[in-house]
């Protein structure tokens, strides 16, 4: 187990996990699906979108963002400690009333940061994207209710707008505020603060844009 007085525990990062070499050769396999699928190869297409559903990756996401009880490793990337300076929950009337960004402010986001979670760098799908494709290739593309009944890679490379500072802890909806991040990031975090979890703040940081496209060719506009 991680000694928690070791100072290198506590070394600033800029994510929770690095993200494993799986999530990126789904990403190139779902990359490959859409130009299949564009050139009208729709057994190929699916072929690919099956492949990309990596028990690898939804273990690298089920590490974040599943129960602790079913991943005894999470202690290793939530280093969670109290900053008692940063750390109030503002009662509710005081909180600005949260709301998500408008399309325009995504579209803003999305050209500032580009499509890679701004921690972790894993490549980013938006909602409007997985939809579409999940409706073109219902079978090999699940998206049930649970965690484990949806597909691997969509789950885990699903575009999140995330409050840097969140609602419950103060953070207004300002884009300044809002970063793209991707749903373990996202979700994994919670209504933690950056320094609660020496994490280095992605605002701060330089801007690494790939070519990356969100797989919006398969049907633009949806961001």
């Amino acid at each position: 187990m991680a000694n928690i007085e070791d100072e290198e525990f506590w070394k600033p990062r800029r994510c929770l996990r690095e993200p494993i070499p799986d999530i990126f050769h789904a990403a190139f396999l779902l990359d490959r699906a859409v130009g299949a699928h564009l050139a009208g190869d729709r057994p190929s297409a699916e072929r690919l979108i099956r492949e990309a559903n990596m028990p690898s990756v939804r273990a690298w996401t089920e590490s974040l963002w599943g129960k602790k009880a079913a991943n005894p490793d999470q202690y290793k990337y939530f280093r969670f400690r109290l900053v008692p300076a940063v750390s109030s929950y503002p009662q509710k009337e005081e909180r600005t009333e949260k709301r998500m960004p408008t399309s325009e402010e995504r579209r803003s986001i999305i050209e500032r940061y580009g499509r890679n979670c701004v921690f972790c760098g894993t490549p980013l799908i938006s909602k409007g994207i997985q939809t579409a494709i999940r409706l073109a290739y219902p079978t090999a593309l699940p998206w049930g209710d649970r965690n484990a009944d949806q597909h691997a890679a969509f789950q885990c490379m699903w575009m999140q707008f995330d409050h840097v500072l969140p609602h419950s802890r103060g953070g207004d909806n300002s884009i300044e505020n809002v970063v793209v991040t991707c749903a373990p990031c996202n979700y994994g975090r919670g209504e933690r603060i950056l320094e609660e979890l020496g994490l280095i703040d992605p605002r701060t940081a330089p801007i690494h844009k790939t070519s990356w496209d969100g797989l919006e060719r398969f049907s633009p506009a949806r961001i």
